[in-house]
């Protein structure tokens, strides 16, 4: 099959930032020394000294060492040895009870790590944690390939091959678009996300229902894939005949049985809460603090977030709050941008970003809406523009240059 130039294109950025991106860290990790510790918030400076990373056995493998780091260990640990991992640490909950930190992490994207990392195992010199670190690396950017597909079918119809190409590339080089290349969901979880959408946009329901429920079980965020499935499933129903010009107001029975499709990611969360829904609640709020509409943490951790921008005694903590805050902002922004043109994708993005921005503290927002597509859209429209190209370009640029020097370093990105 010839591809398209446009299609062509695509798969070469997709490549080329890849090996940039894996060698700068290589880069950067040789040529900078961090002054620690990281002080962007309350809690980091306990966890970014020298000795912070002291046993924690997935963050220590040499191989691949600056792709890891923070939520990774937990990936790579399912991956390895399970949920059960003796070697991760437990958290006791008030009754007794005691969980491994793993069960606050989704299934989906560690199985699909366990299945990849099969075959690297047999390599000599390779250790169980190396496999699973370039399993975990190349699912990532797998994903972000289908993703930058998925965009850029999205968006051609009215923008054009350039266009298309243009939201892809802005969905790389947005300020933690690094996340895409390391043992983070976010890779897997766009591919997966963005495709069922760009189905939803060709009409093909079964195929988005398949990965909307896939992406649940890689995020919880995935479920809310509903909304563009519902409507999607509402369509017919809703467009004049051709012949008559009268609306459908009821569904025939093949259409009736279609919503079953509909509620794939539904199936898929009420499988998931039953499999492990109860040691995730317990250990996230117990140890992360984060929980769906927490109201209680989310306006305490605005009031400080905002006194630490009003005061300025910490300029890490200050910008690091202002680029929190900037982000979920562009990506509201966003949302209502496309929401005429784009409805379903927009919906889903701005639930998406309302479930982030209220789950508590105001914490890896910027890398949260990595997952909303309006971000990318709206930015590609703009793009139109020469001036504003090159200015976005640069700016996200040095940005992200700057969040994967700090996270290669084990500093606090998002």
């Amino acid at each position: 099959m010839r591809l398209s130039p446009a299609i062509r294109n695509l798969i070469l950025i997709w490549l080329s930032w890849a090996f940039i991106v894996i060698g700068f860290q290589t880069l950067v990790q040789e040529r900078l020394q961090p002054n620690r510790p990281d002080r962007a918030t309350e809690w980091t400076p306990n966890e970014t000294a020298r000795t912070s990373q002291r046993g924690k056995i997935y963050l220590l493998e040499p191989f691949m060492n600056n792709q890891v780091s923070w939520d990774s260990e937990f990936y790579l640990s399912i991956a390895t040895a399970g949920y059960d991992d003796p070697a991760i640490r437990l958290v006791d909950i008030p009754g007794g009870q005691s969980y491994a930190m793993n069960y606050a992490f989704f299934p989906f994207y560690p199985l699909v790590m366990q299945i990849v990392r099969a075959p690297f195992t047999l390599l000599p010199g390779m250790t169980p944690i190396a496999a699973s670190t370039l399993a975990g690396v190349l699912v990532a950017l797998v994903g972000t390939l289908a993703g930058m597909l998925a965009l850029y079918d999205l968006v051609r119809d009215r923008m054009g091959d350039e266009g298309g190409v243009r939201a892809a590339f802005y969905l790389l080089i947005f300020p933690t678009g690094f996340f895409l290349a390391q043992v983070y969901t976010e890779g897997l979880f766009i591919g997966l996300a963005f495709s069922c959408l760009a189905l939803l946009h060709r009409q093909r329901l079964l195929p988005a229902a398949i990965l909307a429920a896939l992406a649940t079980l890689t995020r919880s965020v995935g479920v809310f894939l509903v909304i563009p499935l519902a409507l999607a499933w509402l369509a017919p129903l809703l467009t004049p005949d051709s012949v008559t010009g009268k609306r459908r107001l009821l569904p025939d029975a093949p259409h009736l049985l279609r919503a079953l499709l509909v509620l794939l990611p539904v199936a898929a969360y009420i499988l998931w809460r039953v499999a492990l829904g109860t040691p995730f609640d317990l250990v996230q709020t117990t140890w992360f603090g984060r929980g769906a509409f927490d109201w209680a943490r989310f306006t305490s951790g605005i009031e400080r977030a905002l006194e630490a921008i009003r005061t300025g005694e910490n300029n890490q903590m200050r910008v690091y709050f202002l680029m929190e805050f900037a982000s979920v902002i562009l990506a509201a922004l966003a949302c209502l941008f496309t929401l005429r043109r784009y409805p379903a994708v927009s919906l889903f993005g701005l639930v998406a970003l309302v479930i982030a921005f209220t789950s508590g503290s105001p914490q890896s927002l910027i890398r949260y809406v990595l997952v909303v597509p309006p971000v990318f859209i709206m930015l590609a429209s703009l793009g139109k523009a020469t001036w504003f190209d090159r200015s976005w370009t640069v700016l996200s640029l040095l940005l992200m240059g700057m969040q994967v020097s700090l996270f290669t370093w084990d500093m606090w990105v998002a």
